[in-house]
């Protein structure tokens, strides 16, 4: 409900508009309702259509570098670096140890959760950068396998 304020002629009138509908507008003048027509359409105001770009997250600090080797280049060491900040809870191989992809490497606390590090290649564990209660950062290389 809009309100409004007129002088006429030296005369003040309070002005509610009730309900509009079509180019009927209901309107109360100083506490008497009155319909009147209106002469002009009103046309309906439209919510503008929110448009937003797709955002696509991304964990690289440095993205233009290539995850991966080419299918016909040499394979060389791989890291396992942590998905997300968190303690050290368990370490599953050792130095030394054949592992294939899939295999579990590595126990790590992240907000009160236990998340299991995975081997992404197979190859051996070539070092060990961490240690059980070690507190790790997003990114922080943990394992480096090697062929």
């Amino acid at each position: 409900m809009k309100k409004f304020k007129f002088t006429i002629q030296g005369n003040k009138y309070d002005v509610n508009v009730v309900n509009v509908e079509d180019n009927i507008a209901e309107i109360e003048v100083n506490g008497a309702t009155y319909k009147v027509e209106v002469d002009k359409v009103i046309a309906q105001s439209k919510t503008p259509k929110l448009v937003r770009s797709v955002a696509v997250p991304t964990t690289d600090s440095v993205p233009s570098q290539q995850k991966t080797s080419a299918p016909g280049a040499p394979k060389g060491a791989g890291y396992v670096k942590s998905p997300l900040p968190g303690v050290i809870l368990n370490i599953h191989v050792r130095e030394g140890e054949t592992v294939k992809v899939g295999a579990k490497l590595i126990t790590l606390e992240a907000m009160k959760m236990e998340n299991n590090i995975n081997a992404d290649k197979d190859g051996i564990i070539k070092t060990i950068k961490v240690k059980s209660g070690d507190s790790v950062l997003e990114g922080d290389v943990l394992i480096e396998i090697g062929d």
